[in-house]
């Protein structure tokens, strides 16, 4: 992994690979499963649409997104839409998917030095993956399974495929989920209001720019998934079993799967501790 950037060629993929492409301006990364026979599966919002909040920031992320009105040959999808509008997990070709962007992979269990020093969130997490076959079994099981309610924050493309590589889901309720995208958008913005008391320490611009980029990696090193405690080892059938059977709604704490899990003698692991 370089570290500027994870860009690689078509001809280096392997099943089982995290991959992602960024969209126009580099406003979002889209990410996806890589599944072989030049198939991924990702997660999207449904109705053609990569992403969403429901609100006016959609016509920013709408506006940089893919163009999905030309029809595929090899998919047979309008560009990277779903095949279904009850999940939004999608299979697609790899073309579609990059939509015309530049390959990416996201690297797994990366040194803390490099990853702190990825400046942009959403490349890398010290997170360690699960072999390549329960990566692929578990993409290929909520395809057609489904996976949570789309969420920018909560559950998105990135979280999707984090799950799929690593069986770990965010437990605590409320809190943002495992995407480094999404923890990036929000660290900023935090990295800003937490430092600005740090005014009275020292009133060199300079210095609060540096106060300001230390507190936003803090968080990012904080939040990433393979360093928080509040996370949960969950297989993919329990999971899908859980959103069925509505032991576990879609948007709520994933910890109500525990419960009912562990008394029919289901299998999910404690929490993981950094």
């Amino acid at each position: 992994m370089g570290l500027l950037s994870n860009r690689i060629g078509k001809e280096t993929l392997k099943a089982g690979d995290h991959i992602y492409s960024w969209r126009a301006a580099w406003v979002y990364a889209h990410h996806g499963i890589y599944v072989g026979d030049d198939k991924v599966i990702h997660f999207t919002r449904g109705r053609g649409q990569e992403v969403g909040t429901g609100t006016f920031i959609d016509l920013l992320l709408v506006s940089s997104g893919p163009n999905t009105n030309t029809p595929c040959s090899i998919c047979n999808n309008e560009g990277a839409t779903t095949n279904t509008e009850t999940n939004g997990v999608v299979s697609s070709c790899l073309n579609c998917f990059l939509a015309g962007g530049a390959l990416y992979r996201f690297e797994y269990a990366v040194n803390p030095a490099l990853f702190l020093a990825k400046a942009r969130g959403g490349t890398c997490t010290l997170a360690p993956t699960d072999p390549d076959e329960v990566v692929v079994r578990r993409a290929n099981h909520l395809l057609s399974n489904g996976f949570r309610c789309y969420n920018l924050f909560k559950s998105n493309c990135e979280d999707f495929a984090i799950y799929c590589k690593t069986g770990l889901l965010v437990a605590e309720q409320g809190v943002v989920g495992q995407s480094g995208q999404a923890i990036s958008i929000i660290g900023g913005p935090l990295a800003a209001v937490i430092s600005t008391p740090f005014r009275l320490v020292t009133t060199n611009i300079y210095g609060m720019a540096v106060m300001a980029v230390g507190v936003y990696c803090a968080s990012r090193y904080a939040a990433d998934i393979g360093n928080r405690r509040d996370v949960l080892k969950v297989e993919v059938e329990d999971l899908t079993a859980g959103l069925a059977s509505g032991r576990i709604r879609a948007l709520e704490n994933i910890s109500q799967l525990v419960a009912p899990a562990e008394a029919q003698g289901l299998a999910v692991a404690a929490p993981v501790a950094a």
